[in-house]
């Protein structure tokens, strides 16, 4: 249905399309009328061109009336019956041609309410697809983007969970080697206090030996 069709375009949309197709509806009829207006010259022509031909007869009647006028009674009926006769199909032949003008007149203004119909249905449905189709392509971009914000944002957030878990695993290595640095040094300080120690005790026996010899003496 196109009524149910258009409440989906915008108002403005809806304007703009409804306008443009009236105005090419308008240029239809005005072509239409121009077609009347021509055939309604050639049926006046023709009809014309009747009324002269009757005219014609009228005048060959009235000549055969004075001709036949000299002639007996029975030449003139015959004569006037042909007339007669000839009159009447001119004028049956006028009604049909003035009834075939105007079927024909008719046909074709049927026809061309039709093409002009069929024309506005068809391009009142092409801007209709084309508003449809904009507005699909649209909530088409709208549901991609969303789709990829959502991809980015869980990307994220496994990398920031990724980076997280290797931060911590640096920071329990970096634990480690810091108690691996601190035993280091306790294991420095001992030895440094032994050597201290050792080199103390030469440094006493040395001077006890000293001693011990200059008593000695």
């Amino acid at each position: 249905n196109i009524n149910n069709c258009t409440t989906d375009i915008p108002f403005t949309s809806q304007t703009n399309v409804l306008a443009e197709l009236n105005k090419w509806k308008a240029s239809l009829i005005e072509q239409y009328k121009l077609q009347m207006r021509q055939e309604k010259e050639k049926h006046v022509a023709h009809v014309k061109q009747l009324s002269n031909e009757l005219e014609n007869l009228k005048e060959l009647l009235r000549t055969y009336e004075i001709s036949i006028g000299r002639k007996d009674e029975v030449v003139i009926t015959n004569l006037t019956q042909a007339l007669e006769t000839q009159k009447e199909r001119i004028e049956l032949m006028r009604k049909f041609t003035l009834w075939r003008i105007h079927r024909v007149q008719a046909k074709q203004e049927e026809y061309a309410n039709r093409i002009a119909d069929r024309q506005f249905r068809t391009a009142l449905m092409k801007k209709v697809w084309t508003a449809w189709r904009s507005l699909i392509e649209e909530k088409w971009r709208t549901k991609v983007t969303n789709a990829c914000q959502l991809r980015a944002e869980g990307v994220c957030a496994q990398l920031t969970n990724d980076y997280e878990a290797k931060i911590a695993e640096l920071t329990s290595t970096l634990e480690e080697a810091k108690a691996e640095i601190l035993r280091l040094q306790s294991e420095r300080e001992q030895y440094e206090d032994t050597m201290k120690k050792a080199f103390m005790r030469g440094v006493c026996a040395l001077n006890l030996e000293a001693m011990t010899m200059f008593q000695g003496k």
